[in-house]
């Protein structure tokens, strides 16, 4: 591992301390590590297309909207992507959906794309995270050295 020194405002700071203390962390230096992870692994999946990878999507639809559900679902069978999903009644009119998907990132933003553009869905987002985790965070996360 290496060391760094960067320079950083006293209000930036200020809003770190309060995340490790939200969030549990041991130091500010594993509350930074977890913010490059998490601003890098959407990069590199984006970068590398056929990179294997995992997602989530997630949107928000009126559920109708005429023939939508349906068309949802095709998109689903049709990209081959998605290996489970949540379905959510929220409101009267609202449903939210999580796909959890697993594939190229290519293949996954071309599925995302296919959702988020019908008419009737409200909002989507669209979560990469790449296949290989890096050793050293696994680790971590798990609490082994």
């Amino acid at each position: 591992m290496q060391r760094i020194t960067i320079t950083i405002d006293d209000e930036l700071l200020d809003a770190i301390d309060r995340l490790c203390e939200r969030r549990g962390y041991g130091s500010r230096s594993e509350a930074v590590r977890d913010l490059v992870r998490g601003a890098v692994a959407p990069v590199q999946t984006t970068d590398a297309k056929d990179a294997p990878c995992y997602g989530a999507l997630s949107y928000v639809y009126d559920h109708g909207t005429r023939d939508l559900a349906r068309r949802l679902t095709d998109e689903g069978h049709h990209h081959g992507v998605s290996i489970a999903s949540l379905h959510v009644h929220l409101n009267a009119d609202d449903c939210l959906e999580v796909a959890v998907l697993k594939g190229s990132a290519a293949a996954m933003q071309a599925y995302a794309d296919s959702v988020t553009t019908q008419r009737g869905v409200r909002y989507g987002q669209l979560h990469l995270i790449p296949e290989r985790v890096n050793e050293a965070h696994r680790a971590h996360s798990h609490g082994k050295a």
